[in-house]
């Protein structure tokens, strides 16, 4: 029987990057030992709070 997940990730999203970025990538996966899902994964959660931040800002505003 296999393995049990308990966050099991079903979906797939695939995207085209340049020759520059995936570079950008691979360099970011070196560094932090991490793999590309983890790290557009961050990246996805750190834009999100950027934005709930931005929207914030211009209420107060």
């Amino acid at each position: 029987m296999g393995k049990s997940i308990e966050n099991p990730r079903y979906n797939v999203i695939s995207m085209r990057v340049s020759d520059d970025e995936r570079q950008e990538l691979e360099s970011l996966v070196a560094v932090t030992d991490k793999s590309v899902s983890d790290i557009m994964r961050e990246a996805m959660m750190l834009f999100k709070a950027n934005l709930q931040g931005l929207q914030l800002n211009s209420r107060a505003a």
